[in-house]
């Protein structure tokens, strides 16, 4: 349940557990999530014969965005392997509950979670190389197809 208050919460305390390595175990956390969203449709309908001129809107299936991850580049294969999986239509690489819980201030406190649902990798964006140094962060994207986000 989201825990109600007068101030909005910081955006910058989040974890995210996509499964790899266990529930525990954090394998190179995300800087970044956005795309969350929910949108439901609706259909517009006239009958012929209704008294006024203007449509009546109809509650249509309701979808998810498309969610984007990224992170520093870490070595680890765990996306790639998620998205070889999909790649290769192995029906493994569709997964449930994956969670993006936002914490408060003190790191402790979980105030709202959104868990994920028929969740697949589509596509993986590298890191941008550049020779020129500087001291940005080679950092890889991940953007996952969502069936349906449910807050908790």
């Amino acid at each position: 349940m989201p825990i109600l208050r007068e101030t909005p919460y910081s955006a910058f305390n989040f974890l995210v557990n996509t499964g790899f390595g266990g529930e525990e175990e954090v394998i190179g956390g995300f800087s970044e999530v956005s795309g969350l969203n929910a949108e439901v449709t609706v259909a517009e309908y006239r009958a012929g014969n209704a008294k006024v001129n203007y449509v009546s809107k109809i509650l249509g299936i309701h979808k998810s965005g498309d969610v984007t991850l990224k992170r520093g580049v870490i070595g680890a294969q765990n996306i790639w392997e998620w998205l070889n999986q999909a790649r290769n239509g192995d029906v493994a690489a569709k997964r449930d509950g994956i969670t993006i819980k936002l914490l408060g201030e003190n790191r402790q406190d979980v105030v709202v979670t959104w868990t994920l649902h028929g969740v697949t990798p589509i596509k993986w964006t590298g890191p941008t190389l550049t020779a020129k140094g500087g001291g940005d962060v080679a950092m890889e994207e991940l953007v996952l197809s969502v069936e349906m986000i449910e807050e908790s």
